[in-house]
């Protein structure tokens, strides 16, 4: 090994690590764990009122008795049956939408705007117009659910097909792809990283306008239990449904998550 002027070996100069690093298992449980164990030091410590937030194990208690005599299985189906139907018909429109955009200029045309000024207007602000077309029934609230999901997928979607690489659809055209070919050769790989953000913005919005639609002239679901529990200052139900709903929210990212890891295992990504 060569050495310096004054007979010392060169120093090796040590590369920085600038990716994030190995993926820790479970770690996106160590935040909600961290307020978790806050919530019951602070309770136990009696720092908190608990008529206005009652402790864990009080929270807990009341939702195994909710469990118990009923309630909650039967609030809980119902409310997942809401978000099921919404979240499918605003999956199908976002995405057919979006191709439909995206592919075509005459599509653009007509589409865009239009989807443009609908994510002007408030989706909360439409439900007592939804209600004078549609009833107060549960069409309504399927109806606006599906609003809420397909906004976020369409401009996602939408957002990686105008960004596809024009030198692919230039290769495509010298190749003679067909257009189906082209299609799925091109297009899907190009929108998947959009419509998987999408997705998940999707995923959750369908449960925060789940929460708000089942206190309008509902009698059942989680958001009808929390305005029950509202009338009558049973903090510990409220907090019982918006635990739950924050674990559904939790869930249903964690399994897109997972499908795009998955999907986009091709990707050589920071996340990956």
């Amino acid at each position: 090994m060569a050495t310096t002027a004054t007979g010392e070996l060169p120093r090796v100069r040590r590369r920085r690590r600038l990716s994030p690093g190995r993926r820790l298992p479970a770690a996106r449980l160590a935040g909600p764990l961290v307020l978790l164990a806050l919530w019951a030091a602070a309770s136990a410590a009696g720092q908190l009122d608990p008529g206005a937030i009652p402790a864990p194990w009080t929270v807990a208690r009341t939702g195994v008795h909710l469990w118990t005599d009923g309630t909650l299985p039967t609030d809980i189906l119902t409310s997942l049956e809401r978000a099921a139907y919404g979240f499918v018909i605003g999956l199908v429109a976002g995405v057919a939408l979006a191709l439909a955009s995206g592919l075509s200029r005459a599509g653009e045309a007509l589409i865009d705007g239009t989807v443009q000024l609908n994510r002007a207007i408030p989706t909360l602000g439409l439900i007592p117009l939804f209600i004078l077309w549609l009833g107060i029934g549960e069409t309504f609230k399927i109806a606006i659910i599906a609003i809420v999901v397909y906004i976020p997928l369409y401009l996602n979607t939408h957002a990686a097909l105008s960004g596809i690489d024009s030198r692919y659809v230039e290769l495509a055209e010298v190749q003679g792809l067909s257009r189906f070919a082209f299609i799925r050769q091109i297009v899907i790989p190009g929108a998947l990283p959009g419509f998987f953000v999408g997705l998940r913005l999707a995923v959750t919005g369908s449960w925060l306008g789940l929460v708000v639609l089942e206190q309008i002239n509902a009698t059942s679901g989680l958001g009808y239990l929390m305005f029950q529990a509202q009338n009558y200052g049973q903090s510990d139900v409220i907090l019982v449904g918006l635990l739950i709903y924050g674990v559904f929210g939790l869930a249903s990212d964690s399994v897109v998550r997972l499908i795009e890891r998955r999907v986009l295992s091709w990707r050589r990504t920071l996340s990956s």
